[in-house]
């Protein structure tokens, strides 16, 4: 597989990771440098390990998988979306609405799992081809850093300009990646 095949590979997964960092961008309004990192660093870790995961996992783990991978990341998303949507709205003790961290802890994780289960299926795709795996996890896992980065950054400029209404957007969005991953599946 040539090296602009395996970029084109890369930007189509990062997609929905860029779509999910502009949410989160927009619901945290101004992401810290640390943020940004971790939700960066994640996404494309998991990018880069889960190609992998599915290299190694080849065609026994893909008939077990296929089946349900796509609700599985349905499900994740749609419970990050939704308390994202619900804390927009609940009141905080000084009477602001809350602001719940998606750069933290397990709403991270379920979030880089979520955007990186197509990875998984990109890396099964490669062992049946017979193709090396190397090479692509890496330049998806840079790929998925980058487009993270970069949708934290505009994120955060929308959802300066639009306050709740951005949070509520952005769980919306979250909710939306979600049905679009059911619906390509089914």
């Amino acid at each position: 597989m040539n090296f602009f095949s395996i970029l084109l590979i890369a930007i189509g997964l990062g997609v929905d990771a860029m779509s999910v960092a502009v949410a989160a961008g927009a619901l945290l309004g101004r992401p810290s440098w640390p943020a940004a990192m971790r939700m960066s660093f994640s996404f494309g870790f998991f990018q880069f390990v889960m190609p992998l995961i599915g290299w190694f996992a080849g065609r026994v783990v893909a008939r077990l998988i296929e089946a349900f991978d796509h609700w599985v990341a349905f499900g994740l998303l749609l419970a990050v979306g939704g308390k994202m949507i619900f804390e927009a709205f609940r009141e905080k003790e000084a009477g602001q609405a809350a602001t719940p961290d998606p750069t933290r802890g397990w709403t991270l994780l379920m979030l880089s799992v979520a955007t990186s289960i197509d990875a998984l299926a990109v890396g099964l795709g490669l062992a049946f081809l017979g193709e090396a795996i190397f090479l692509p996890s890496v330049v998806i896992g840079i790929a998925a850093f980058v487009m993270t980065w970069a949708g934290m950054v505009f994120g955060a400029k929308t959802g300066r300009l639009f306050g709740k209404k951005a949070a509520v957007a952005g769980g919306a969005i979250l909710i939306a990646i979600g049905i679009k991953i059911l619906l390509e599946h089914m």
